[in-house]
């Protein structure tokens, strides 16, 4: 049987909650930092005056990356389903920044690409990324960064292992 919630504290009030074991699971730790970085991401666009988000970021990454990508696998690397990737595909479409054409060799599917437009924006975007970034990572070492992204990857795949 657990503790019963203690009653609010002035420490609590002001911010110093005791998080108990929280701080020592990875999960949270990764979540809690996640907010943050996205929280960080939807600033800086915002103050550059464009609307992004991280993972429409990484969309259009994938798409400018690989010509005539389809919906489908789009959807598989971004570890969504295809019904949450239609909605996402519309409102970038309707920016003008993709297009959806028949596909050359399978006329059931659709093959993805970025607009001029969406090229341009692209760039654009990236610049703001590495701004984010640059700020975000700004208490790493180029090689701690490494570190932790191989770390994460690490984990990424023992998250996925079952």
């Amino acid at each position: 049987m657990g503790r019963s919630p203690a009653k609010p504290s002035d420490r609590a009030r002001a911010g110093a909650l005791d998080r108990g074991l929280l701080p020592s699971l990875l999960g949270y730790v990764i979540r809690r930092t996640q907010s943050a970085v996205f929280e960080d991401f939807a600033a800086t666009f915002q103050k550059a005056g464009e609307a992004l988000s991280p993972g429409e970021f990484g969309l259009l990454v994938l798409v400018d990356r690989n010509a005539g990508l389809s919906q489908t696998t789009l959807a598989r690397a971004l570890g969504i389903d295809r019904s949450t990737l239609v909605p996402i595909l519309d409102r970038l479409q309707s920016r003008g920044l993709l297009v959806r054409r028949r596909s050359p060799t399978d006329g059931r599917t659709h093959a993805l690409a970025l607009t001029p437009q969406g090229s341009k924006a692209l760039a654009r975007f990236t610049r703001l990324v590495a701004t984010h970034e640059k700020r975000i990572a700004s208490g790493l070492s180029a090689s701690e960064m490494q570190v932790l992204i191989g770390l994460l990857d690490k984990v990424y795949r023992g998250a996925r292992s079952l």
